[in-house]
């Protein structure tokens, strides 16, 4: 060890990022330590064969977000977000229906009459709830169906629940659906239409400008550096040890990946209890296509699968809603699967992966041929998705850990909100916030370091 941060940070992420660049703006000596190549998590990049740049998993922000728009505007980029109109629609009975607006509801002849109005008040019947609290014994099933109709679930809800949720879609709580009902219907135009946000050149690019920021404020970002355990020094940490044997001492700790990653990082150093509260959040994986194409699949920018015997949640044509000509021209789609990690699908090739999801891609898409795909890549995230059960706020561990010295803030503590940078953003402050009383002014902590 031979040097000693004010901060040192497990993963750099949006919530970890935003922490380090809060803290390092505020004149603290911040570490942040990534095991991957560049910045951003989830919504990391990649590059094609020519340096065409793209999120590996599909993202977007709502029009209604308020943490991204204030971090860009802090940056000096308020006028690279974009905010554009999307279509989306739903793939059903061997067809597909658009979604986007009022009038695109009373169209949709799979549900009768009396049915698409149900679903079309749905949105108003949840605003009504003010407290999530009131509904989190509850699954979304027991909580959906009687407000909706069983119809109307088991054709719109119930598809899309399963292949989110997998093993996991009668445990998910009725907070998840709740929120996502009451934020993508406060996200529509004067129209009736939905408007998503996006950042100019994509997320990565959000990322490396906050890692520039860092830099510039004296702080560190380190990649390909997986933190591997921690080093006590009584009730206090001392140190993380990285996968290489290094030791980085700190007066604070962060730490930001998925639970069972912290419980492996703190195993043998923890109490049992505690670390038996962070495996006790179950997770799905992801596995997400990204397919280069030459022409367009559709005109739909976000195409939910509910026909049965699909296996993917949805169908995201990136270049519907961020212009081709900003990927060499070319037509980017993302097909996501969500499942267990132990499902034997995980541990397909690549190669096989592609044969299996164009085989059912085709079914969607008969016009579609093998001799589209000019490039694709298969990525995949273990700890992709928490599984909030019924009763998760009685059981989400929160920041404190056994060490006075050492934080946690990860995607599976903004409950009720699911994931989203937005709120990554949020949480990063904040937990930023706290690290900063708990240390002190940065001069103090120097003086403290000397003495």
């Amino acid at each position: 060890m031979t040097e000693q941060y004010d901060v040192v940070i497990a993963g750099s992420g949006f919530t970890g990022l935003t922490a380090g660049y809060v803290l390092s703006k505020r004149g603290y000596k911040v570490c942040i330590l990534e095991a991957d190549s560049t910045p951003g998590g989830l919504a990391g990049v990649f590059e094609f064969s020519d340096g065409v740049q793209l999120e590996k998993f599909y993202h977007h922000w709502f029009n209604n977000d308020v943490h991204v728009p204030e971090l860009v505007k802090e940056l000096g980029l308020e006028g690279d977000v974009v905010t554009l109109p999307t279509q989306t629609g739903m793939y059903f009975n061997g067809r597909m229906w658009k979604l986007s607006t009022p009038l695109d509801l009373l169209r949709f002849t799979a549900l009768p009459f009396i049915d698409r109005i149900r679903l079309g008040l749905l949105v108003l019947k949840v605003r009504k709830i003010k407290d999530w609290r009131k509904i989190e014994h509850l699954s979304i099933r027991e909580w959906l169906e009687p407000l909706c109709g069983k119809r109307v679930y088991r054709v719109v809800w119930e598809p899309l629940i399963t292949s989110k949720f997998s093993v996991f879609a009668e445990a998910v709580n009725a907070v998840w659906m709740w929120k996502k009902l009451v934020l993508r219907g406060s996200t529509r135009n004067d129209k009736g239409g939905e408007e998503l946000a996006y950042f100019k050149g994509g997320f990565g690019r959000l990322a490396q400008a906050m890692v520039s920021a860092i830099e510039s404020a004296g702080g560190t970002v380190r990649y390909g550096q997986p933190v591997s355990g921690v080093v006590p020094d009584g009730n206090h940490l001392a140190a993380v040890r990285l996968a290489s044997g290094e030791q980085v001492a700190g007066k604070q700790f962060l730490f930001t990946p998925a639970f069972p990653q912290i419980a492996d990082m703190f195993e043998g150093n923890a109490d049992r209890s505690w670390l038996e509260k962070l495996r006790r959040v179950k997770y799905l994986g992801n596995m997400c296509l990204v397919l280069r194409l030459k022409k367009s699949l559709s005109g739909t920018y976000w195409l939910n699968v509910n026909d049965p015997g699909f296996p993917f949640v949805g169908v995201i044509e990136h270049t519907n809603f961020d212009a081709p000509a900003n990927y060499a021209g070319s037509h980017i789609a993302f097909l996501s699967r969500y499942l267990a990690v132990d499902d034997p699908v995980w541990q397909y090739s690549d190669e096989k992966y592609m044969e299996f999801a164009l085989d059912h891609l085709k079914r969607m898409f008969p016009e579609l041929d093998a001799s589209w795909v000019l490039e694709y890549r298969v990525w995949r995230a273990e700890y992709a998705q928490p599984v909030t059960e019924r009763g998760y706020s009685s059981y989400v561990p929160g920041r404190d850990t056994p060490y006075v010295n050492a934080w946690i803030s990860t995607m599976a503590q903004i409950y009720p909100e699911d994931r989203g940078t937005n709120y990554a953003i949020r949480e990063g402050r904040d937990v930023a916030s706290d690290i900063a009383r708990q240390v002190g002014s940065p001069q103090a902590s120097r003086e403290e370091s000397t003495a």
